[in-house]
């Protein structure tokens, strides 16, 4: 079969032959309609991910939408080494397998995977969200951020906060308010607190560094921030103070600290949204034979959600 495959940590993966999946045990093949591409794998294939370095030569990508021999349309999100989601089969562990909801687009059903479960889990799962609250999403323009914006309206919130560095593509997000997140950490805390009309209840946060350090000083007083990512910086410096007057909760998360039946259960509801149309998200479809230029889009910043057409 065709597929990416990662022959270097250090290198893109390329395409090339791979030998075909075979069904074994629990685990059953799929073939792949259409894979998101994520950071997620980038961090994976680099082997500095903290689940260890993938075998070498492997197929990459943890997630995407495809078709049982049966004919039934699923998502999967875990597969069995060295069988990755991009290629036009892999092995997945049957009780990894997701209903999709009718009438959603292959493409848009594989592009909601990773990133918008990570919105959807961070916010329901996660932080708890309550009918009423105020949500700030930092890097609200990013695939998890736009994803974010919506689902908490879907959730219920009563305030939604979108806050990001690009003004331009900001204001085209349907959020209560917009945050520019440039400027002094001090500043940007006071306009984070004036958009949410005196705190914020739940932060969700994909980049830490100074963002999430200014997120924190709007928070309310029992304020859960949901951390994600590290794309503005991977450290800083924390006021115990600063944690103790908001009586601030910090949770981190991953897709995959949710248990299955809780992430199934997500998708399609995530899925049925996005069929009636309260859920979009700006992609790119790309072929499989174009693995090595996604990549490097990927890597530095696409700009949108890379999916990837396997078959």
């Amino acid at each position: 079969m065709r597929a990416a495959v990662l022959h270097e940590h250090s290198a893109p993966p390329r395409y090339g032959e791979f030998g075909d999946p075979r069904p074994s045990g629990d685990a059953v093949v799929v073939d792949v309609e259409a894979a998101g591409l994520n950071h997620l794998d980038l961090a994976k294939a680099s082997g500095t991910f903290y689940t260890g370095p993938p075998p070498l030569p492997s197929v990459v990508g943890s997630d995407g939408v495809g078709r049982l021999p049966d004919g039934r349309r699923v998502f999967f999100d875990t597969v069995v080494p060295p069988y990755g989601a991009l290629a036009e089969r892999v092995l997945v562990p049957s009780g990894a397998l997701f209903d999709v909801a009718d009438g959603i687009d292959g493409t848009l059903a594989a592009a909601l995977g990773n990133s918008g479960l990570a919105a959807w889990l961070a916010l329901e799962w996660r932080a708890g969200l309550r009918p009423g609250e105020s949500v700030l999403v930092l890097g609200a323009t990013g695939t998890v951020g736009t994803a974010a914006v919506q689902i908490a309206r879907a959730l219920g919130a009563g305030r939604v906060i979108a806050a990001a560095r690009s003004s331009a593509r900001l204001h085209h997000l349907n959020a209560d308010a917009h945050v520019e997140l440039t400027g002094d950490t001090d500043d940007v805390a006071a306009a984070m607190r004036a958009a949410a009309g005196g705190g914020v209840d739940v932060i969700i946060d994909p980049l830490w560094g100074p963002p999430a350090l200014a997120a924190m000083g709007a928070a309310r007083h029992g304020a859960r921030l949901v951390q994600l990512g590290q794309q503005a910086a991977t450290a800083i410096e924390l006021p115990a103070p600063l944690v103790r007057s908001a009586a601030l909760d910090i949770r981190g998360f991953a897709i995959f600290h949710a248990p299955a039946d809780v992430r199934r259960d997500a998708y399609l509801r995530m899925t049925v949204l996005a069929a009636s149309g309260g859920l979009t998200m700006d992609v790119q479809v790309v072929p499989l034979k174009d693995i090595a230029a996604a990549w490097e889009r990927q890597r530095t910043g696409a700009g949108v959600k890379l999916v990837i057409a396997c078959q």
